[in-house]
């Protein structure tokens, strides 16, 4: 416990990195489990599509969406997507919709503002297409 003082004392601006990170790391692991938006993994996709009629939104640009996407995918325009613009998607409202992008990160963004629209059962690729074809799924091409 002393050495633990003596370092405080000597290191105070490593010491409230320290403090800082580890109060990010808490907050961040209590938003995903209270959060309504759910990272879910490629396996979990596939149960949400068999087993609950689920609806996947593919939020890439378009020339990604036609070289290879998960088969039943919808395409949502990014320029759309950023701007609320969720009125193709009104059909699927009662469904679990999975949102994927890239890499993930865009699409939590966007699920929020989903949320927001009273779309109540939004979820997110963790790992967007990379996580997919890493599990080596597969995809279909074209228009």
């Amino acid at each position: 416990m002393d050495q633990y003082i003596e370092f405080i004392s000597n290191h105070p601006v490593l010491s409230i990195i320290w403090l800082a990170l580890v109060a990010m790391l808490i907050s961040s692991w209590f938003k995903s489990k209270f959060s309504a938006i759910r990272q879910i993994n490629p396996q979990q996709l596939t149960l949400l599509i068999n087993r609950e009629d689920g609806q996947v939104v593919d939020m890439r640009a378009q020339k990604e969406f036609n070289s290879g996407r998960i088969a039943g995918a919808t395409h949502l325009n990014p320029e759309k997507a950023k701007q609320s613009d969720f009125s193709s998607l009104e059909k699927f409202k009662s469904k679990p919709i999975i949102l994927v992008c890239t890499t993930g990160m865009t699409a939590s963004g966007i699920a929020t503002a989903m949320h927001k629209a009273g779309f109540e059962r939004v979820y997110v690729l963790a790992g967007g297409m990379g996580a997919w074809q890493s599990a080596s799924l597969p995809t279909t091409t074209g228009r």
